[in-house]
């Protein structure tokens, strides 16, 4: 599948076949998905689809990376544009007013040139155009597959019978800017199926197991099956779902839940694959494995999500229906009126080969991607990167936006509490600063950081240890000195503990994004009312809620993330999903558009349609409005592709244009597009 009437003839192919409910493709993973009675065989739908000219099989769970669908056609479109500048050198002698033996000779040279270019550049277009008509149907590469055949073969008759004419130039300008079209498409398509396998990378590819007999062997995470026990050392990653056995240690679950807090378990306490273990080594019994995990289900949970269509998608669909046939109609309609109007067989032919070319899509084809890559290049050189084009379009429809906290709408790297920095004396904050050094702790360098900056020196310590879970310890001037978890908080926080002298406590906050509140008030502006949908705790969340006065939903799971979305949706809303974890990878997939930020997830930059790369949320008005000027443009450039063929359609069934004539115009329709497009060069300011 490679368009929209594709998707809609895989779609049709079971309409008429019996228990089948329904049928949905997802363009970008190149899948259908089926429902069905029990009753119905794979092989029945598999056959159903050869009979619409769709080679199929059944879908394997596979982590390997998927075929491209921009590298078929990078070769193609190299031979064509080469081909096509070789070719319209030689023309151009041609054009200028050569005669006799010279005109024959760069006719030959350019038949040479041009008909193995046009054979191995054609190959996508012929073979797709094939597949439909052995099973005697129509698609959108049968007008051009036939246009093309007849073109190159009136040229060769013109260059051995020693014509005037021969158009290979415009054959190769007509698939060079088809495959152009073709190419930008599939490179956002490439981009977009990379998130489900970003998402199932997040767990372990295997687990060491401990057997019945106290052996251990290393299993592959595709082995392992429920009851199994894998021994997860510090600094691992689970492979799978399961509780734990034996061992207590702290879990990094921010993936999967957004929490900024590493989270103590417990013997008995469920934990799921993509969970990294931080501190001890534990025993874990598995309760799931594979497809059956809470990762592999999030995974699904994206993919069902992605496999919605956009309007623009849906009008291609219905008008590829009718393209064809029309096309198909026309030159027949041009060529049986100029026979009976007495025009000879090669004077009807060239006309209706004409027809055939300047009917070609080219202008429609590139009205919407070319003003896609052009905002989206715009928008990287302001720090956002559009990794769907295709999400422009819904970008500039929301109404409505959902805010992660941590990450999001916060920075996500706790830093320490000015006031409590300020309470420490100067010996405890060099006590502070030196016992900081010594550990890798997010929280012990976040302070070592903030200690550092305001010019304090690290004090001498001795017999300095860092005890895993529980703090850095050391001896300064004969006394204990302490930097550890607090006995009690509320919050983020560490205990600096000296000798005989009170604890202080130093507490961490998540601060908000520069600009936050600006670009809160600038959505606003621009009619979208934000919300705050987090995974974190309500008590963090409430504290983030009063500061940007928006209201805020917490310890949301993925699955309440995507329902929110759901019922926004169902009340007519578009919404924009920001945010920047894995337990926000089915939200974002969801979500009309969605956002992330650079500091994400890999899954949450992979699911996002944009990722920003700087700190300030200004991106997101900034994008909201670059999104909306881009589909201005794109409604301006459908304007201009239905214009160029109400003028030029009838100009070429009249006898006024020649395949050359039509190729050039073709190719200008397809050029003042681009051009249009162009000023979007600056959409993102």
């Amino acid at each position: 599948m490679h368009c929209a009437g594709c998707m809609g003839k895989v779609e049709r192919a079971f309409a008429g076949l019996p228990g089948v409910h329904s049928a949905r493709v997802n363009l970008t993973a190149r899948q259908v998905r089926v429902e069905h009675e029990t009753a119905v065989r794979e092989p029945e739908l598999m056959a159903a689809l050869a009979d619409s000219g769709f080679a199929s099989q059944p879908r394997v769970e596979d982590l390997s990376a998927p075929p491209s669908a921009v590298k078929p056609l990078l070769a193609p479109l190299a031979v064509a544009a080469f081909a096509c500048m070789n070719v319209m050198l030689l023309s151009v002698s041609i054009w200028s007013g050569a005669e006799g033996s010279t005109r024959d000779l760069f006719h030959w040279l350019s038949a040479m040139i041009g008909v193995p270019a046009i054979a191995y550049a054609g190959r996508p277009f012929f073979t797709s155009a094939w597949s439909a008509l052995k099973k005697r149907s129509t698609n959108m590469d049968v007008p051009i597959s036939i246009g093309v055949t007849l073109a190159t073969g009136l040229s060769l008759y013109e260059t051995a019978t020693g014509g005037h004419e021969a158009w290979f130039d415009g054959t190769l300008m007509l698939l060079l800017f088809l495959l152009a079209g073709r190419v930008l498409d599939a490179m956002m398509r490439d981009r977009a199926r990379a998130g489900v396998d970003a998402l199932l990378r997040q767990a372990a590819p295997g687990a060491m197991v401990v057997g019945k007999d106290g052996s251990a062997q290393w299993i592959a995470a595709r082995d392992l099956v429920p009851g199994m026990v894998m021994r997860v050392a510090a600094g691992e990653r689970l492979a799978a779902d399961g509780i734990i056995a034996t061992g207590q240690s702290r879990f990094d679950r921010s993936l999967l839940t957004g929490e900024s807090v590493p989270v103590a378990m417990l013997a008995g306490d469920t934990v799921h694959a993509g969970t990294l273990n931080l501190e001890a080594p534990v025993d874990v019994k598995v309760t799931a494995a594979g497809s059956d995990t809470s990762l592999a289900e999030i995974a699904r949970l994206m993919e069902a999500a992605g496999q919605v269509r956009s309007r623009y998608v849906r009008i291609a669909d219905r008008a590829s229906r009718l393209y064809a046939p029309a096309v198909h109609t026309l030159a027949a309609l041009t060529l049986a009126g100029w026979l009976i109007a007495g025009a000879g067989w090669h004077h009807s032919l060239v006309i209706a080969i004409a027809v055939l070319i300047i009917t070609c899509p080219c202008a429609l084809g590139l009205a919407v991607p070319v003003a896609q890559v052009v905002a989206s290049g715009a928008l990287m050189r302001a720090g956002i990167m559009v990794k769907d084009g295709a999400a422009l379009e819904r970008l500039a429809t929301i109404d409505r936006a959902l805010l992660d906290k941590t990450g999001t709408l916060t920075l996500g790297r706790p830093l320490p509490d000015p006031v409590s920095l300020a309470a420490l004396d100067d010996d405890e904050a060099a006590v502070a600063l030196a016992l900081a050094s010594h550990s890798r702790h997010p929280l012990s360098r976040a302070l070592a950081d903030a200690l550092g900056g305001a010019g304090h020196r690290a004090a001498e310590l001795q017999d300095v240890s860092e005890e895993p879970g529980r703090g850095v310890r050391a001896t300064w001037q004969g006394q204990d000195v302490a930097l550890r978890r607090p006995d009690s908080a509320t919050g983020i926080a560490t205990a600096l503990a000296i000798g005989d002298r009170p604890v202080r406590l130093i507490t961490f906050a998540d601060r908000l994004r520069p600009d936050a509140e600006q670009a809160l008030a600038e959505l606003k502006a621009l009619g979208i009312e934000a919300t705050i949908l987090s995974g974190d705790n309500p008590a963090a969340v409430a504290e983030v809620s009063r500061q940007t006065g928006l209201t805020a939903q917490a310890a949301a799971s993925p699955a309440d993330k995507q329902g929110a979305i759901a019922r926004l949706q169902a009340a007519g809303h578009k919404v924009l999903m920001a945010g920047d974890g894995l337990n926000d990878g089915p939200a974002l997939s969801a979500a009309d558009a969605s956002i992330a930020p650079g500091s994400a997830s890999d899954v949450g930059r992979q699911a996002a349609d944009l990722v920003f790369l700087g700190d300030s949320l200004l991106a997101l008005p900034r994008g909201v409005r670059a999104a909306r000027r881009t589909m201005a443009v794109v409604k301006q450039n459908f304007v201009l592709a239905i214009g160029y063929n109400a003028l030029a359609v009838p100009l070429a069934m009249a006898g006024y244009v020649t395949p050359l004539i039509a190729a050039i115009a073709m190719s200008t329709s397809s050029l003042i597009v681009i051009a249009n497009s162009l000023r979007l060069y600056g959409a993102a300011r």
